[in-house]
């Protein structure tokens, strides 16, 4: 019901930044959701329903090789610093006590884009904080502006509890919606160019039925015990919900904002074992060091970037040095593990060897896969905690279902091996 606004503009996103204001930047963050859930990738056969985001694909780049942590705070962290977690000690989702959140003595994003022109602001979950009553850390981190869910989630889509510039209160309605209200009416207010952090809770737990506007195909019943029997029709309705909802956003915008904003959707992690498990196996999805935990679907969209795919091997650091350059902020000679990802935008190749991933903690849930795990343009080697190595052929073998290690190497494939962990080792000063 968007696609035709999307559309109108489309020719005005293929052109160059040369003799274009300084961009707007979106980022939109969705949350558990993995390759497995677009139709923008060929990833098993239960996609949800998502048109706005499938035309997004079409008019943007999509990145095939995109990594995130395994759970949400890490992933987080790494765009907010640029760093990997072993530098920022957030390697595992926070927990609501006892936990450990992202120091306010990290340089972040917000902290370089505030000496810029740029209006910035944060809407949606945080989950960065070391405890839920840490109201103020949003605004300890550089953020001059924000509203959401200091926590990981929710109990209820519908009753929820939402921090506004460090105050507390209760709200009432479905977060998606609530949360694209609020991203709509602060643009509209901007004067200057912006950049807006929108990350929403969704399609995380508790798989809650949206409302009937929101998504389409059967009625689906408000219904624990089919919730749990069957929780994929729930999981995809709250993705199309969001989907709705961004087409609701990208409306809202006048034809010259929306013409001069880049657009990056990205997942923070892949998608929960509730409804992966049969695509990728027991432990293998969120939570987990493998390639189901941590690819997810990333798309850039806007004026200066060049539609089509690349295999261009992308980590979420990669985000905080991208969005510093588009904005022309300094980074202040801090410590980056992030790759400018500009060039790729141009149509050029990218010059990331490695993607890596990590999960550590003192918590988790019992499907965790705590390690860490490398990979270059074809292998993955695989380091889970407490278990053997194994090696996986990602471009021949996207689910990672043979173990290359479990088998006699050849000379060719015990050199990769080995350049793997020289690669872990080097970036890890081991």
């Amino acid at each position: 019901m968007h696609i035709y606004k999307i559309a109108a503009v489309a020719l005005a996103l293929c052109l160059p930044c040369a003799g274009h204001a300084a961009p707007n930047i979106l980022l939109i963050i969705a949350d558990d959701m993995g390759l497995d859930t677009s139709r923008c990738y060929a990833v098993g056969d239960q996609q949800a329903n998502m048109p706005i985001l499938e035309q997004l694909c079409a008019e943007g780049l999509v990145f095939d090789q995109a990594y995130s942590a395994p759970v949400c705070s890490p992933t987080r962290a790494t765009i907010m610093t640029g760093k990997y977690g072993f530098r920022t000690g957030v390697g595992g989702a926070i927990p609501p006590r006892g936990g450990s959140g992202l120091s306010p003595d990290e340089f972040s994003l917000f902290d370089a884009l505030n000496e810029t022109e740029y209006a910035s602001a944060v809407v949606g979950k945080w989950h960065l904080a070391s405890s839920p009553d840490d109201l103020d850390h949003p605004a300890e981190m550089g953020v001059t502006d924000y509203f959401g869910m200091i926590s990981g989630g929710v109990r209820s889509y519908y009753n929820w509890q939402g921090v506004e510039n460090g105050t507390r209160n209760d709200v009432d309605g479905y977060t998606t919606t609530v949360l694209t209200d609020r991203a709509i009416n602060w643009i509209g207010e901007r004067q200057t160019p912006w950049f807006l952090w929108l990350a929403y809770n969704a399609p995380h737990t508790p798989f809650h039925v949206p409302p009937r506007t929101l998504y389409t195909g059967e009625n689906l019943k408000d219904d624990e015990t089919a919730i749990r029997e069957n929780p994929l029709p729930y999981y995809n309705a709250m993705l199309e919900a969001l989907d709705t909802e961004v087409g609701r956003l990208f409306d809202s915008m006048s034809d010259e904002t929306r013409e001069n904003t880049i657009v990056i959707f990205i997942g923070d992690n892949g998608t929960p074992g509730q409804v992966s498990r049969q695509l990728y196996g027991a432990r293998r999805s969120k939570g987990s060091i493998y390639q189901g935990g941590t690819a997810v679907p990333m798309i850039v969209s806007g004026p200066g970037v060049e539609g089509g795919r690349t295999e261009a091997l992308v980590n979420t650091t990669d985000l905080n040095a991208t969005i510093l350059a588009l904005a022309g902020a300094d980074p202040d000679g801090a410590v980056s593990d992030g790759i400018d990802l500009n060039t790729i935008l141009k149509g050029e190749t990218g010059s990331r060897e490695f993607a890596y991933v990590e999960h550590f903690g003192d918590g988790g849930m019992p499907v965790d896969v705590m390690g860490w795990a490398i990979r270059d343009a074809q292998y993955m080697l695989v380091a889970p905690d407490g278990d053997a190595e194994q090696m996986f052929d990602i471009a021949n073998d996207p689910l990672s279902q043979f173990d290359l290690l479990s088998a006699t190497l050849t000379p060719e494939l015990n050199q990769r091996v080995l350049a793997l962990r020289a690669a872990y080792q080097d970036l890890r000063g081991d």
